[in-house]
């Protein structure tokens, strides 16, 4: 679990605001009823809206509450599988299709944010997946041959390259996408949130949802101190579906396993500083077994992230290794602090990839985006309106049963100690 208390976190502190929004506390009939106001809930929401049926969300706490406001904010092309890997854990057919359409992902995001005016700090110069070591330029070198026989425009840059594009010092290469870029991500959720309502859908914030019943061929859910029946359910919480409490399908909770993952954001650079670190705005990652991430912001902030949780056993640990990684990539980064820092989930599938259930009747869900929520997220919100208007074929997955997987917990915990105890030690010497 990610911390639940609150913490400073640089996208509350710079999106524009959330439109307004209050707790159902009424009876609403509506035609499909979402839970969870993330990335994929308000796209499905925008877009059902924008067919003409009504729509209406139900959001636990606060608009991107979960991993939409607690994202690093690259939107990538694609899964992070390779593409020969994918098409062979979901064959060729299922495959290609899920490349096509998750390697447009970003193209899809940056149309809707043009589309409809939304203010999220909008950059679309790539991402870098920096290479560590020989087995990390090896990596992006067989990433960049699968990419580019599908024609996508990869390219891996020498050391060189990778450090004049990125600033950081230490990389054996960088595997430049130019499909994909950055945004600030909780900005970019009220931006959907904003359009949906635009476009007529609801929005209920401060209502979780405590029950659900089928009554005929309608379902009627306990939601807050209201109720909403709806024919259709989309459930739209992937790694924060704790937070849902009795429904009779509950055992979806049971397929992810939950990454940690902080952020930690430092005060604005100085102006020749931050001109030499990311100079194109481009965000970054890692091949590192625990990987870290690095991008900058409008206000020349750096943000540095990486696998772990800011409890209070861990968070001195991890700040004290994101202070010596700054240091050690950055060398001329003078005198910094760091902040706002924050931490969410990541939900983990046992194959690395998306999922999509119907749970019940008329209840459907996509999860599992495995760190890559914005555009997939974008992608399945839009594929599970079509897909309760009648469109079966429009979600770019098979369905499938729900697969428990039986070490999740202990997974989850190995990933909390073992990189608390990879950050005691690491860049140290």
């Amino acid at each position: 679990m990610a911390t639940e208390r609150p913490l400073p976190n640089l996208w509350h502190a710079t999106a524009p605001a959330a439109p307004k929004t209050a707790p159902l506390t009424g009876a609403v009939t509506t035609e499909v009823a979402i839970v969870g106001g993330g990335f994929t809930g308000l796209s499905a929401a925008l877009h059902l809206a924008e067919m003409g049926v009504k729509a209406t969300v139900i959001e636990a706490r606060m608009i991107g509450f979960g991993g939409s406001g607690r994202n690093v904010g690259l939107v990538n092309a694609g899964m992070w599988v390779k593409p020969h890997d994918l098409i062979a854990t979901l064959g060729a057919a299922a495959g290609n299709r899920l490349l096509d359409e998750l390697g447009e992902g970003p193209s899809f995001v940056y149309e809707l944010v043009a589309k409809h005016g939304i203010e999220c700090e909008a950059v679309r110069n790539g991402t870098l997946h920096m290479a560590v070591g020989d087995e990390g330029l090896k990596e992006i070198e067989e990433r960049e041959a699968q990419w580019q026989k599908r024609g996508a425009p990869v390219e891996v840059l020498s050391a060189e390259k990778a450090q004049a594009l990125s600033g950081a010092a230490g990389f054996t290469g960088a595997l430049l996408d130019r499909r994909a870029g950055t945004i600030q991500p909780l900005a970019y959720a009220h931006g959907l949130a904003r359009a949906a309502l635009a476009a007529g859908a609801e929005i209920f914030t401060d209502t979780p949802l405590l029950a659900a019943e089928r009554k005929g061929d309608l379902w009627k859910l306990k939601a807050g101190q209201g109720t909403v029946t709806a024919r259709h359910v989309i459930l739209a919480t992937n790694a924060y579906g704790g937070v849902v409490a009795d429904v009779p399908w509950k055992e979806y909770r049971q397929e992810l396993t939950i990454l940690p993952f902080f952020q930690m954001a430092t005060n604005p650079l100085p102006e020749k500083v931050a001109a030499r670190i990311l100079p194109q705005r481009q965000g970054a990652w890692d091949t590192g077994l625990v990987m870290t991430s690095f991008r900058m912001d409008r206000q020349n902030r750096l943000i540095f992230g990486s696998i772990g949780r800011l409890d209070a056993l861990a968070a001195s640990t991890h700040r004290a290794f994101a202070a010596r990684s700054v240091r050690r990539l950055f060398p001329y980064i003078g005198d910094f602090r760091f902040e706002y820092w924050w931490d969410g989930r990541i939900g983990m599938t046992t194959n690395n990839l998306p999922a999509m259930h119907v749970l019940a009747p008329n209840v459907v869900t996509v999860s599992g985006y495995n760190g890559r929520g914005i555009a997939p997220g974008t992608v399945f919100g839009r594929a599970l309106a079509r897909y309760v208007t009648g469109d079966s074929s429009a979600i770019p997955l098979a369905e499938s049963p729900i697969t428990a997987d039986p070490w999740r917990n202990l997974k989850s915990a190995f990933y909390h100690v073992g990189a608390q105890a990879k950050h005691f030690i690491d860049r140290r010497f």
